[in-house]
């Protein structure tokens, strides 16, 4: 994907669209970018009522480095493309396994399998809300 050429569906485009809530458009297009590269087992985690760091994460797994590196990239493509947004800082690049992309109010990590299922935030943060990424993929 070049930048200016969303991969997002018109469908997507419209979803992320409706949504007012700045955070949570920029949640979603992270969500929906890193569908689009294959990304599995994708989470989307509330935090915004028991963190103070923060107001969504987005959880990904990709299955190499290679991988890994295109979901990032994607997800930083479509948040600029469609939100206007760039990361304030961006950790991991070098090494893939674990890169982790801070926009302030959403905090995006994109992790391998072993680093996903060692580190397992969604059990760390089991407390905050989850948003079911499936119910606006299949609707």
């Amino acid at each position: 994907m070049r930048l200016g050429d969303s991969s997002l569906t018109i469908q997507q485009m419209q979803r992320v669209a409706a949504i007012t809530d700045p955070s949570l458009k920029l949640a979603w297009t992270a969500a929906y970018a890193a569908d689009d590269r294959k990304g599995v087992d994708i989470c989307l985690l509330d935090v915004s009522g028991v963190s103070y760091l923060t107001d969504y994460f987005v959880i990904i797994t990709g299955l190499s480095k290679t991988q890994v590196r295109a979901i990032y990239q994607g997800i930083e493509e479509a948040a600029l493309e469609h939100c206007q947004r760039q990361p304030q800082h961006i950790e991991g690049q070098a090494e893939c396994s674990w890169v982790l992309m801070d926009y302030g109010d959403v905090i995006v990590h994109v992790q391998l399998p072993k680093e996903r299922q060692y580190y397992n935030l969604e059990a760390f943060w089991g407390h905050a809300q989850r948003i079911p990424f499936e119910s606006l993929v299949t609707t």
